[in-house]
């Protein structure tokens, strides 16, 4: 019996002198699993500034919205043009105009401003609604890629940062913002 104990105990001696390196080995290795940034975080993060920006989908329909309302613009400036151009009329002639005369020409010229005015209003209305819908459709193409791109990459959260503090710090290898515009931009071009 005493030699049984003592062979128990001349194992246990070498197993625990053994186990000594691999747990340390094991707690190294751990530490410094824990410490080096991983590009598959679970949590990561977008400039969402910079997608608005290098979304080629955005480029394409703000030049096509800048044109449109270049052109709206414009028509409101020449109904514009074309009442000043009527005003100067207005102000050489009405001298020789009888009372009657001259009030139906101030009338017109009023009501013609203030349909411009109405007109200019109405511009600028369709402009802004325009500009909105666009801006919310590019929006929701990055939000759907986004949330695609964290499924498919197992993220459990995707921040968005924006500049404005709502992300004070974040290690780079976080910052999925270049991965996501590239696929962002494959996809729009259907590739």
């Amino acid at each position: 019996m005493k030699k049984s104990t003592k062979k128990n105990r001349s194992i246990t001696q070498k197993w625990s002198i053994l186990s000594l390196p691999f747990s340390l080995t094991a707690v190294a290795f751990g530490v410094v699993s824990f410490f080096i940034p991983q590009s598959n975080s679970e949590l990561a993060y977008v400039d969402v500034n910079k997608l608005l920006l290098g979304y080629e989908r955005a480029k394409v329909d703000r030049e096509t919205f800048t044109r449109k309302t270049s052109v709206m613009k414009a028509n409101v400036d020449s109904l514009m043009t074309d009442w000043q151009n009527e005003l100067k009329v207005y102000e050489k002639e009405r001298a020789s105009m009888t009372k009657k005369e001259l009030a139906l020409k101030q009338e017109l010229l009023q009501n013609k401003q203030q349909q411009i005015n109405n007109y200019q209003q109405v511009v600028q209305k369709q402009i802004e609604q325009e500009d909105q819908k666009m801006t919310q459709t590019v929006i929701n193409d990055i939000n759907d890629y986004v949330k695609a791109y964290g499924k498919e990459h197992n993220h459990l959260i995707i921040f968005g940062a924006q500049g404005n503090g709502n992300i004070m710090y974040a290690d780079k290898g976080t910052d999925l913002t270049d991965k996501i515009l590239e696929g962002l931009n494959k996809q729009y071009h259907g590739k």
